[in-house]
């Protein structure tokens, strides 16, 4: 049984250095297997098709599939110079919070006038 509550909680994020010199973020329990995937075109990303080999230059662990999901949706938001930011070690997963992403969707839920603001 331990071993399933530790494999639930070994999700990590990763960003890779496309062969065009995009970056392209994912998560994944394995990351080397999701590597893998990606490269044979079983279960690989639409994105990368064309855009390989890709080079792995950042990968953290980041706890369940929820919160990988979040980080990653946050990741996915920053502009290129700041994932790259983060690829240096000049950013941290822990400094990413919504209101430093910008056109984010899960802001504070207030307008810059303190109203509320309901996305109509």
């Amino acid at each position: 049984m331990q071993d399933s509550v530790s494999k639930r909680d070994d999700y990590r994020i990763y960003i890779l250095r496309c062969a065009d010199g995009s970056l392209y973020t994912g998560i994944a329990c394995d990351v080397q297997s999701r590597i893998n995937e990606h490269e044979q075109g079983t279960r690989g990303a639409k994105y990368l098709r064309g855009r390989l080999p890709a080079t792995l230059v950042f990968e953290r662990v980041v706890g369940t599939r929820s919160s990988a999901l979040r980080i990653e949706h946050r990741v996915k938001k920053l502009s290129r110079a700041k994932k790259l930011d983060l690829v240096a070690g000049k950013l941290t997963l822990d400094s990413l919070r919504e209101d430093q992403i910008s056109g984010s969707c899960f802001s504070s839920g207030k307008s810059s006038n303190g109203t509320a603001n309901t996305g109509r």
